[in-house]
């Protein structure tokens, strides 16, 4: 479904992406783990072009494109396949709840809007929002603009949804509510790739659990494998700083 092959990334002499592959099936709930500046995050945005990598090959579904030879259609292609929820909502200020989802459909999707009004609206109900339709972003709590974020995505009905730490901008009273809406996407069976830091969430919900250190993805397994019988050094001493059960092997 979606498989990435020797992504390399630099800032100027900073390489924060080394060597990186993976390989992720239809369906599937993938959760990216790693301490800040391992690289996760810029991962993310070089899989839809956010963040064009300086090599290597990105396949979803039935489009491949290495990264050195993609062209204008290649990328389109590639985001059309996509969605993406950020940390910090990155609603349009200028645009209600309803149009900021129906956006993407009319815009990048050319879906007629009395049709792209249905579909935000549908979704804007399904994530609990549909009275607060005409609100403006800067009407709504952070939650409440997050779970436009997640309408969005959603409503262009992706091969995938890509969450870049999606609670981190949240007061944590609110964390849970996202989490919760983000359980009910995975079950709709979309693929998804999440980066956080919540580790309860990545045991519940994901199939596969991939540890990112130093650009690299140090290790990668089941979620009881990572969390119980973690392999690597490294990825022992990243999660015994977090509160765990004491029942945990690495502890």
């Amino acid at each position: 479904m979606l498989e990435i092959k020797h992504i390399r990334k630099s800032f100027g002499r900073n390489e924060v992406l080394k060597d990186v592959s993976l390989n992720v099936k239809k369906g599937e709930v993938v959760v990216i783990l790693g301490p800040s500046g391992s690289g996760k995050t810029t991962l993310l945005r070089c899989l839809n072009f956010l963040e064009k990598a300086d090599s290597g090959e990105i396949t979803i579904g039935n489009k491949n494109v290495v990264i050195q030879n993609a062209g204008r259609k290649d990328i389109l292609d590639l985001r059309r396949k996509t969605g993406f929820v950020f940390q910090n909502y990155n609603l349009f200020a200028n645009k209600t709840a309803l149009e900021n989802i129906m956006e993407g459909l009319v815009t990048a999707r050319k879906v007629p809007k009395k049709d792209a009004r249905n579909i935000a609206e549908e979704t804007l109900k399904w994530v609990g929002l549909h009275d607060k339709a005409d609100y403006y972003p800067s009407q709504l709590s952070g939650g409440q603009q997050q779970r436009v974020g997640i309408a969005r995505a959603v409503a262009l009905n992706p091969e995938v949804i890509l969450f870049d730490e999606p609670t981190s901008a949240l007061d944590p009273e609110l964390v849970g509510e996202i989490l919760e809406l983000i359980k009910k996407v995975a079950t709709k069976g979309i693929t998804m790739i999440v980066v956080t830091h919540e580790m309860t969430f990545a045991q519940d919900v994901a199939d596969k659990v991939i540890f990112m250190d130093g650009g690299v993805v140090v290790e990668e397994g089941a979620p009881k494998e990572i969390f119980y019988r973690p392999k690597e050094e490294r990825t022992k001493q990243f999660l015994a700083k977090f509160i765990i059960p004491d029942n945990m092997y690495y502890i």
